[in-house]
């Protein structure tokens, strides 16, 4: 009896503790989401940096085998990124800017034909036929004309908005320009030292912190997720580049103007699974309308795209990708709702990248298996 006594003593000393450790759990969670949000144009490069070192050092660490030096293969391997990338990019400055500049046009001709069908609508012949005197005392007190041109005033005052909107996207643009470019050179040049020289600073760690008791399991855990994390990453990048590549030919074929800007988009926004493939019809849909009016052609371009990521999503990547790509759902949409706040649209690329990355650590470094199992949870 008095050893229950004391179990139970002992039991409410430890609830005031771990309250105020779950409490301090969660003040911490909050301080890092908020840290993430507010730091991100110095963490942004840092994570890409990080991601493009781990698709690339075993590559480093193949060239070292045959003693070439670490710095010269880092350089070589970026160049060999870097060249075409760039090329791509000067390729696609033109409709680039095409479109930015088309954007306020395109706005006021999609209201225009919104405001023509709407009013096709409204105005039919039986509503008109309906009620005789309601016709006869709007037009004997000028009540049709009122609605024309409240109706009137309504559509210059959206195309007036849309106009704006498109006008202030062009502004943004520019002005986000310089940032981008400090931010990619950062990113470059990080990489470059990671693959330089990160090798020696993560074996100093590992031989002289004394948290570390094991060393040889410590290198062989290192090694085993830098390869299960650049052969996921390059996986992915390949299949996203493919899916890409087949859009921009496919539209090309069917003769869809600025194709290879379509597929740049698509392959990039596959990087987001969900979120980009309905992003990615919606920019089809509109580049159709842009081009071919309001006809039943111009959602050919969305369904070509939607026909081939549909194949690409339900064949492609989980032959290839296997149980690496296995996620939930929903607990893939949260984690991308997240990082869209966090970080915007960067955020929502990298978002499956950096939790898949999370879920590989997480699995070499033996941490609770539920957690991994919850993941992983089939729809």
């Amino acid at each position: 009896m008095s050893k229950e006594i004391t179990d139970q003593e002992h039991h409410r000393e430890d609830l005031p503790v771990n309250l105020i450790t779950r409490v301090l759990q969660g003040l911490l969670a909050l301080a890092m989401l908020y840290t993430l949000y507010f730091a991100k144009t110095l963490l942004v490069p840092i994570v890409v940096a990080l991601l493009l070192t781990l698709l690339l050092i075993p590559a480093v660490n193949f060239f070292r085998r045959y003693h070439v030096p670490r710095a010269l293969s880092a350089i070589v391997l970026m160049c060999t990124i870097a060249v075409p990338f760039t090329l791509l990019g000067m390729e696609l400055a033109g409709p680039v800017q095409k479109w930015a500049q088309r954007l306020p046009e395109l706005s006021a001709t999609f209201t225009q034909q919104i405001d023509t069908m709407t009013s096709a609508w409204s105005a039919s012949p039986e509503e008109d036929q309906e009620d005789p005197s309601r016709a006869f005392f709007s037009r004997l007190f000028g009540g049709e004309v009122e609605v024309e041109e409240e109706l009137s005033d309504g559509s210059s005052a959206v195309s007036e908005r849309l106009t704006q909107g498109g006008v202030e996207l062009m502004v943004y643009m520019l002005a986000a320009t310089p940032i981008f470019l400090a931010q990619l050179v950062t990113c470059l040049t990080l990489t470059i030292f990671l693959l330089v020289f990160g090798a020696r600073l993560f074996e100093s760690a590992i031989r002289y912190l004394p948290a570390v008791k094991d060393k040889d399991a410590a290198h062989g855990l290192i090694d085993n997720i830098e390869i299960e994390l650049s052969r996921y990453i390059l996986t992915v990048s390949i299949i996203n580049s493919l899916l890409g590549l087949t859009t921009a030919g496919v539209l090309w074929l069917i003769g869809v103007e600025d194709a290879l800007l379509w597929g740049v988009l698509v392959g990039l926004l596959n990087f987001a699974p969900y979120v980009g493939m309905f992003i990615g019809l919606s920019l089809l849909v509109l580049a159709g309308l842009a081009q071919y009016g309001f006809v039943a052609f111009a959602l050919v371009p969305a369904l070509v795209y939607f026909v081939i990521n549909g194949i690409e999503a339900q064949f492609v990547t989980p032959t290839v990708l296997g149980k690496h790509m296995r996620l939930n759902p929903l607990v893939l949409m949260i984690w991308l709702i997240i990082w869209a706040w966090l970080w915007g649209v960067v955020g929502v690329l990298l978002a499956v990248p950096l939790l898949v990355c999370i879920k590989l650590a997480a699995s070499q470094l033996n941490v609770p298996g539920h957690w991994i199992q919850i993941i992983e949870t089939r729809a």
